[in-house]
């Protein structure tokens, strides 16, 4: 009886490590996952404010709150099916589709770049001063962020390729929910700052009369500089992203070009991985750039051309 009670006591603490363990991993898992997605976490953070910019300001927190519902809503009901669907039955598509939302990522940072440049044009400049209803604003946010989400998505799935089904389910499902909170939390965080500034300027003194100031004065060139980091990044994950799915698919001279590169500044003493790093995402960057310009100038083409179809009818 004895014997059999301790049997049954090794037999459930070792269930129970195994259990942590599994935790462990899943949760090892799922950091590694949303790093891999920072880039595209980054941008996504660095959009959303645009969308409150120019409401009444007791409606930005309503109107992000159902933003973030909107984009929950598109990670775990959407996205995530068909991203478990594919990854089970055709996991040969991801790449693929890993490579196209990289030209999108690619493309919505030239066109950033484009637009600073030369101006997006008259009827982008009169419809951002058409004066805007919330449901329209919250409809186009969470479509913007269904491509944003997909990519995230897939980016963390193709990080843990190698994981069983219903490992890879709970760390999509935590991915979502962490990056949703993490992305959302910190829009509202920008969005109320100049508020929290001005509250602070008008009913202190002293330092936190000067901080609550500062704030305020702040934040435009804080959104500037989170508007060119977004950018930045977009290039960058866009751009690897292309780099790694055309090797994965058969061409390798960019890759190992790259890759060289990298092998001859790792050796540098003290900065050697740094070296590296920088040469991969400058890389990235300028494949990034390269395919997004391309898609622009494509783009204003095709557009041109039925301008012109249009106008001889």
């Amino acid at each position: 009886m004895a014997g059999g009670l301790v049997a049954l006591l090794d037999d459930v603490a070792a269930l129970a490590r195994l259990a942590a363990a599994s935790i462990d991993d899943v949760g090892a898992a799922t950091g590694k996952a949303t790093a891999k997605a920072a880039g595209v976490v980054i941008d996504d953070a660095a959009v959303t404010p645009q969308y409150v910019r120019g409401l009444a300001a007791e409606r930005e927190l309503p109107i992000i709150k159902r933003i973030a519902v909107g984009s929950l809503r598109n990670k775990l009901l959407i996205i995530l099916p068909i991203a478990l669907l594919l990854s089970q039955f055709l996991p040969w598509l991801l790449t693929p589709i890993l490579m196209l939302g990289g030209c999108y990522l690619s493309y919505e940072a030239a066109h950033k770049i484009w637009g600073a440049l030369f101006g997006h044009g008259e009827h982008h400049e009169a419809a951002e001063d058409e004066p805007r209803d919330e449901d329209t604003v919250v409809s186009g946010a969470v479509r913007t962020d269904l491509i944003l989400s997909a990519e995230i998505m897939v980016i963390a799935l193709d990080t843990i390729a190698g994981e069983g089904f219903w490992s890879r389910l709970i760390i999509l499902a935590v991915v979502a929910v962490v990056i949703t909170v993490v992305v959302y939390g910190v829009v509202a965080l920008i969005v109320k700052m100049d508020d929290i500034g001005l509250k602070l300027a008008e009913g202190s003194t002293g330092f936190i009369e000067k901080f609550g100031r500062g704030l305020v004065k702040g934040m435009p060139k804080v959104m500037s500089v989170l508007s060119v980091v977004g950018t930045a990044a977009m290039l960058w994950v866009g751009g690897h992203i292309l780099l790694v799915g055309i090797d994965e698919l058969g061409f390798h001279p960019i890759y190992e070009l790259v890759h060289h590169g990298e092998e001859a500044v790792r050796g540098v003493a003290g900065i050697g991985g740094v070296l590296a790093w920088i040469v991969n995402t400058l890389a990235s960057a300028i494949i990034g750039a390269i395919v997004g310009c391309i898609i622009v100038v494509a783009q204003l083409g095709i557009s041109k051309m039925l301008a012109k179809r249009a106008a001889a009818k």
